[in-house]
């Protein structure tokens, strides 16, 4: 056990094992793709106005906290996980009550979210119905090969950043919208690389989960294609953009970066699939999350104000 797991042990106690499957650690990561959406929505140049922002501030408490953690931690409860998952390694077992806590939690989250403007609560009942369907049986989509894809690339990758922006109660720009959908292959590339480390074990649980199905080399090369999708999507959204003028080259330079970064993580781990261990197919799962946080930065780069 690490120092800082046995000082919160000493702090929180049992209740430690509860904030643990919220995964804290992936946290940043959703907080900073749904705050993209808000930026996108306000420009830089506006986004600390008050009206806007606290209300916003709400929303991503909500968001990442409420739905995102709660869905991890009732994802936890039904799977029941012996090895590292996602943002957790060596998880604590699965507290008795904690599916019913992660519901709990999502419930209040929904309730605060009417505090919002309506499109916010509206796509956190969207998410938070795909949760449950996800993870909880008799459906549980997780355990069904293309479901769990879909599910993920729509509530991560498009109806993050869209919450993000919606808690601002500002339209969807024409253009800014394809940037938004350019997220949904996107995020189809990331998934199944968040399964394949795991395929030892969701095979002995019996979830027929897309990386399952696939296999390790048809995973990787459904990842490249998506990728070059989204990539695909987000150039036609420069140029329906019209940019123009001195700062043109570096929004274009921004997104070949980040078409770089992925494109660098995904054809070396292409080349060697049958021979990455399982712990290297965890290091590379690292880095696609490192990619992907690459491409929002790139994001904000060419379209905020």
């Amino acid at each position: 056990m690490s120092r800082g797991r046995a000082a919160g042990y000493r702090l929180l106690g049992g209740g430690l094992d509860y904030l643990l499957h919220l995964r804290p650690a992936e946290w940043p990561i959703m907080a900073a793709h749904t705050a993209l959406g808000y930026l996108l929505a306000t420009g830089l140049a506006d986004w600390a106005e008050p009206t806007r922002l606290l209300p916003a501030l709400l929303g991503l408490l909500l968001w990442v906290v409420c739905l995102n953690g709660g869905t991890l931690a009732i994802n936890s409860a039904f799977d029941r996980d012996e090895g590292d998952v996602a943002y957790l390694r060596n998880p604590p077992p699965p507290p008795a009550r904690l599916a019913g806590v992660s519901l709990g939690l999502m419930a209040v989250g929904q309730l605060l979210a009417f505090a919002l403007p309506l499109r916010f609560a509206a796509v956190y009942a969207v998410c938070f119905l795909l949760s449950v369907l996800y993870s909880v049986p008799p459906v549980r989509l997780k355990a069904v090969a293309g479901a769990d894809w879909v599910i993920n690339m729509w509530g991560f990758g498009t109806l993050t950043p869209y919450a993000g922006w919606v808690a601002t109660g500002l339209p969807i720009r024409p253009p800014l919208g394809l940037v938004l959908l350019a997220f949904c292959p996107l995020f189809a590339a990331l998934y199944p690389l968040t399964q394949l480390y795991q395929l030892e074990e969701d095979s002995r649980r019996g979830d027929r989960t897309l990386a399952v199905v696939l296999g390790v080399r048809r995973s990787l090369t459904a990842a490249l294609v998506s990728a070059a999708i989204a990539f695909g999507i987000f150039a036609a959204a420069g140029l329906r953009s019209d940019w123009s003028g001195a700062g043109a080259p570096g929004r274009w330079a921004a997104l070949l970066v980040a078409a770089s970064a992925w494109a660098g993580m995904l054809l070396p781990w292409w080349r060697r699939a049958e021979q990455c261990t399982p712990a290297e197919h965890q290091r590379g799962m690292y880095r696609a999350l490192a990619a992907w946080a690459v491409t929002d930065v790139a994001v904000l780069v060419a379209w905020g104000r």
